[in-house]
């Protein structure tokens, strides 16, 4: 086995607790990129205080096997490496203390454990797609394929929402307490969403299991934020170099920034999450619409014109000024107004911190990555904001160039004429109607309809669509970079 705990005297930072003393009182789904350099990066340095034992058992339903298995022989360890735009810094992370997989391990396992009443958060990280909701996030999707499986055999469910409500089925019957279900995925009122798919599926399941769950469970909203791009063998390769030649296949690297606000509605006992640095609130809303606007509304914006122009990385586009320009404009001009936020907050500086967050060079975030999904994405960073202006009558001109710059991706050629790898959860439907439009006005009136993004109202409005039309014609006819640097003058 390898013992991550051997590693050079270099590394400092390494779990100071008794890992035998821990308690998986945290059962996490989801175990990603993003959840090893955040979730679990809080609970480890909360153990390392010395007045916690919360540890976390990780779940993986689909997919993550190597992951899984890779972890299982370095003893749950795993390497996070902070890297700024001069230095870096390696953590090893020891927060976790066991791991569950579906396929091997059997979901019998899974809900068992779930069931178990020392679990007292259950905590989530499986993207917008995995809580299986109707587009609009209206209500759980009852034709999900994965839904309709957990309705005809609800011990043997395939979905997160449905591990979840067998798991509160199962704890009911017995008389137990409750878990908290705390989502972290990059979502709007993320812990409503989770509470209106597990509530939905209940009651589609049995009316007092809705009753029961909506009496005794709650779902915290949270705001996470750390830009973690997923790993490359590159990324390994480094890690390995500051290990001092150990090979860690789990490790994850990030920039040093990090933020957590949650909701502090938790039916169960909690960490102190706060004593490292999140911050407990009564409304996460206002954060997390600052993040999801400012934050990943410009990473969308880079994303879609910076792919296109040829920047491979987030940080290429920020060493274009014209691209910078733009960016600082579309969160303090278009995206700032529409806040309502704390009086603590300053906007200004909140934007200046993340040009600088976006133009570390050490991180490497893929314009390519951050582009998948866009149909989930719009709505929440860009679209909400462009139907304030409208009610607002302001201008919302970059806002609307980043809408064009999607479809422009999604027609799926770049600037250079090379064939874009488009990852969206309406891929196909994406390619029907790309397929069925000549490029240009039709083109944009074609992917106005799809109201599963831009509602009804958008594509009746005439100030919107003519806007979006003519940013899309700019970037037929000159091109990404041109267009930006003409909207940034």
């Amino acid at each position: 086995m390898l013992n991550l705990l051997k590693t050079p005297q270099s590394i400092k930072n390494k779990p100071l607790y008794n890992r035998e003393t821990m308690t998986a009182r945290i059962v996490h789904i989801g175990f990603g990129a993003f959840h090893r350099a955040h979730q679990a990066l809080f609970t480890d340095r909360l153990l390392n205080k010395g007045n916690s034992d919360w540890a976390i058992c990780e779940v993986n339903i689909v997919g993550g096997e190597e992951l899984i298995n890779d972890i299982r022989k370095q003893d749950h360890l795993y390497t996070v490496l902070e890297k700024g735009a001069t230095s870096k810094q390696a953590y090893i992370i020891g927060s976790v203390k066991e791991s569950l997989l579906a396929p091997t391990d059997g979901i019998e396992t899974i809900l068992e454990k779930m069931a178990d009443p020392i679990v007292e958060i259950v905590s989530l990280t499986v993207t917008e797609k995995g809580y299986c909701m109707l587009p609009g996030g209206t209500g759980l999707d009852l034709n999900n394929e994965l839904i309709k499986t957990d309705l005809a055999s609800p011990s043997k469910p395939m979905s997160a929402p449905g591990v979840i409500v067998e798991a509160l089925y199962r704890r009911m019957q017995r008389g137990l307490k409750s878990f908290t279900a705390l989502s972290c995925d990059n979502m709007p009122e993320n812990g409503l969403v989770l509470r209106k798919a597990i509530l939905d599926l209940a009651n589609a399941r049995d009316p007092q299991l809705a009753k029961w769950i909506e009496s005794n469970t709650t779902f915290p909203c949270t705001m996470v934020d750390r830009i973690v791009p997923a790993a490359t063998s590159e990324t390994l390769e480094e890690i390995q170099e500051v290990l001092g030649g150990v090979f860690d296949p789990c490790g994850i690297a990030c920039e040093p920034f990090i933020q957590w606000v949650i909701e502090d509605n938790f039916v169960t006992a909690r960490p102190d999450w706060n004593e490292v640095g999140a911050e407990f609130v009564d409304n996460v809303v206002p954060y997390e619409e600052m993040k999801l606007r400012m934050l990943n509304g410009s990473h969308s914006f880079l994303a879609y014109l910076g792919y296109l122009a040829g920047y491979e990385h987030i940080n290429d586009c920020m060493n274009d000024e014209n691209y910078k320009k733009a960016t600082l404009s579309l969160m303090m001009e278009q995206q700032a107004p529409t806040l309502n936020v704390p009086s603590h907050v300053n906007l200004q500086q909140y934007a200046e911190k993340l040009i600088e967050r976006f133009s570390n060079p050490s991180l490497k975030h893929r314009t390519w990555q951050i582009a998948m999904d866009g149909t989930q994405k719009l709505p929440q960073r860009m679209l909400d904001s462009i139907r304030w202006h409208i009610k607002h009558n302001s201008d919302f001109s970059l806002l609307a160039l980043g809408v064009a710059g999607w479809m422009r991706y999604v027609g799926g050629i770049d600037d250079h004429q090379q064939i874009i790898d488009i990852r969206d959860p309406m891929v196909e439907e994406l390619k029907r109607l790309v397929a069925a439009s000549d490029d240009g006005v039709e083109r944009v009136n074609t992917l106005l309809s799809l109201a599963a993004v831009f509602g009804s109202d958008l594509p009746n409005n005439a100030l919107f669509k003519d806007k979006v039309t003519q940013h899309y014609l700019s970037l037929m006819e000159k091109g990404a970079k041109r267009t930006v640097k003409d909207i940034s003058l």
